[in-house]
């Protein structure tokens, strides 16, 4: 929770900051044009990625297997998008680093090891039916 609270003070803190600063080293329009730029890049690739994650979670689960990767996937992907159509170059880069296909595998075992963290310490509760 504290480490929440951090990010939620410190991230738009450094965000504002980097957006000065772009702004004083390539101009108001630059940095305008930038951020509208990664928004509608994150936009496309989220549709891009989500609807092929959709494709195999579906295909998965029509030869009877659980689509956990694909849950994994869309996850970041949900996230990622969000990430993208915030204002800002922090929050873009972590975005387009959970879009990616590539990077997003790089990701998901730090994210796995969190959620089981969670789960261990009763944070995170999962339901079978």
């Amino acid at each position: 929770m504290r480490l929440l609270l951090a990010l939620i003070i410190v991230v738009p803190a450094l965000e504002i900051g980097i957006l000065i600063f772009s702004g004083k080293t390539l101009g108001v329009a630059a940095t305008i044009i930038l951020i509208i730029l990664t928004g509608v890049l994150g936009a496309w690739l989220a549709k891009k990625e989500g609807l092929e994650t959709l494709r195999r979670a579906q295909e998965q689960m029509s030869y009877g297997q659980v689509p956990g990767h694909a849950i994994m996937d869309g996850i970041c992907i949900l996230v990622g998008a969000v990430l993208l159509l915030t204002p800002g170059f922090i929050t873009d880069l972590t975005g387009l680093i959970l879009l990616v296909p590539f990077t997003r595998q790089l990701v998901k075992p730090f994210i796995g090891r969190i959620i089981k963290r969670m789960i261990d310490r009763g944070q995170f509760t999962v339901i079978r039916r």
